[in-house]
């Protein structure tokens, strides 16, 4: 039996982590915490990109209809809440999503407030921090 496969898809400005207002978003790189959630999870095959384009994202989500994901993690950032094209295209598909912001959008600016994706989405996480991740995995690994 093949192993299960989860994409973990970052957008915008989250290669900053760990420098990037730590504050908010902590001071862990997203590859240290890549290796951690890698070998927390040894039996799942985990995948990971990150973009700053909108449209390389929307491209990674397409291509997942020619592989066999158990699922999609989608931090995408501030396309979160202005862009439609990429909400269109989690629409698109049919591997589940699950969002996740590492701050708690509802809690911070008023712009952070629209999720356009939410929609389209199985569920959210927001304000958890990276463990926003795991918690993700483990429901599209139960689901």
């Amino acid at each position: 039996m093949p192993k299960k496969k989860i994409l973990i898809l970052n957008g915008p400005n989250l290669n900053l982590l760990g420098t990037r207002e730590p504050d908010i978003y902590g001071n862990t790189t997203f590859e240290s915490f890549l290796e951690q959630v890698r070998s927390q999870f040894s039996t799942v095959e985990i995948d990971y990109y990150q973009s700053n384009i909108e449209g390389e994202l929307i491209n990674k989500l397409h291509d997942t209809e020619n592989e066999e994901y158990s699922g999609i993690v989608l931090n995408a950032g501030g396309y979160s809440h202005t862009a439609v094209a990429l909400a269109d295209a989690v629409a698109a598909i049919k591997t589940s999503v699950v969002g996740v912001h590492i701050s708690n959008i509802y809690t911070r600016e008023n712009e952070r407030h629209t999720e356009l994706l939410a929609q389209y989405c199985v569920g959210g996480i927001y304000g958890l921090g990276i463990k926003g991740y795991e918690i993700a995995i483990d429901y599209l690994l139960s689901h």
